[in-house]
């Protein structure tokens, strides 16, 4: 954290706006969650650095993985050998963020058989009467208790961290296709027509030393057509159908099958598992159930059909499973390292370009691998959590 007073950046949202840069420090091309973390913290270590953040959408780009992201912090996702980065984690997330409501709620692992740290369902339910509804113990006899886990909005946290690294001096140019360049960046300034069409409105070319590319399940595929270099990472599509029933501030969190039920605007969210990577070019599709086409695609229709017995409210009609797939919110997901249960990661791809990645884990490390790698940029050695 630096001292003293520091002049704010400049925002250019839309076309009307002329923008006459050309050259940067640095330029962060995405503003989800992870790349404005990289911006804020990269401001505050090295505040003489000029930084351009852009962003595709806007602030925060609800098109983004990050608004669909769970907002789950549990230390059961927590790899081993990475405890004080996740702990790190959360206490900047009760900490620093005025603006991101961060509530302790319990997690249950519900499982259909006895393993290390397992008690019986039945005797968690008498301390959570709310969730006796949702579950058979007899199906599911057996849970592993998060009793600190916790809820926020990622998409909460990418706004406040925009908003902080323009504070102390980020540029922040929204609306806006960022193309890498041997040297740069190409920019796309976006506008949309009388019919609504999104189209080109301007291009400019942008000098950069570094360029962190934080576009999601979008920057494995850019740094391989833009940059001709090939990354191991995968990408999947998730999808988060609504189940409309009663949730309360007190309801815990459950999990089971890979399936996470989140207590949100009065009812849950349901977070399904990745299974693997989608392959190039794949294209979500419904799938169907008992003969009527439904809008969650097919995979996570299978994992709610296999857990209706074990959670009954799953098989009632407060389950929202569309008829099209724009009716049940979805986004592409990136894939570290193309499988689902690796951390996020940032990577040097080519001399000033670097990639930073999200993927399944990014609620519980997500910022301190942001952290890190704007401490490599700004040459500071020490880590918040070391």
């Amino acid at each position: 954290m630096t001292g003293g007073t520091q002049e704010a950046g400049r925002v250019w949202a839309h076309v009307g706006q002329a923008f006459a840069e050309w050259e940067y420090d640095v330029v962060v091309v995405g503003a989800g969650r992870m790349g404005t973390a990289c911006a804020l913290f990269l401001r505050r270590l090295a505040p003489g650095l000029r930084l351009l953040l852009v962003e595709r959408g806007g602030l925060p780009n609800e098109e983004g993985a990050t608004i669909l992201a769970p907002g789950v912090w549990t230390a059961l996702d927590v790899p081993p050998g990475r405890e004080r980065e996740a702990a790190w984690v959360r206490a900047a997330l009760e900490r620093d963020f005025g603006d991101v409501t961060f509530q302790t709620r319990a997690l249950l692992e519900l499982h259909a058989g006895e393993g290390e740290g397992h008690v019986p369902t039945a005797d968690l339910l008498a301390h959570f009467p709310e969730a006796a509804g949702l579950l058979d113990p007899a199906a599911l006899p057996w849970t592993r208790l998060d009793g600190e886990a916790a809820t926020y909005r990622p998409g909460a946290v990418a706004l406040a961290c925009g908003q902080g690294a323009v504070r102390v001096g980020a540029d922040l140019l929204l609306n806006t296709h960022a193309h890498l360049t041997p040297g740069g960046v190409r920019l796309d300034r976006l506008t949309v027509t009388n019919t609504h069409q999104i189209v080109t409105h301007e291009t400019h070319e942008l000098r950069a030393g570094v360029v962190v590319v934080a576009m999601g399940a979008d920057g494995p595929h850019a740094a391989e057509h833009d940059l001709g270099v090939h990354t191991a990472h995968g990408r999947a599509y998730r999808q988060t159908p609504r189940l409309n029933t009663a949730s309360s501030d007190r309801t815990p969190l459950l999990r089971a099958g890979g399936l996470t039920l989140r207590p949100q605007h009065g009812g849950f969210t349901l977070i399904p598992p990745i299974h693997h990577r989608d392959p190039h070019g794949y294209l979500p599709g419904g799938g169907r159930l008992t003969g009527v086409p439904v809008g969650v695609r097919r995979e996570t229709l299978e994992d709610l059909i296999r857990l209706m017995d074990a959670l009954p409210p799953l098989a009632t009609e407060a389950l929202e499973v569309g008829h099209s797939l724009a009716d049940v919110p979805g986004a592409w997901l990136a894939l570290p390292g193309g499988r689902t249960e690796t951390p996020p990661v940032h990577q040097r791809l080519t001399d000033g370009v670097h990639l930073l990645l999200g993927g399944p884990l990014a609620d519980t490390l997500g910022l301190a691998v942001a952290s890190d790698l704007a401490a490599q940029i700004a040459g500071v050695r020490e880590r918040p959590w070391e």
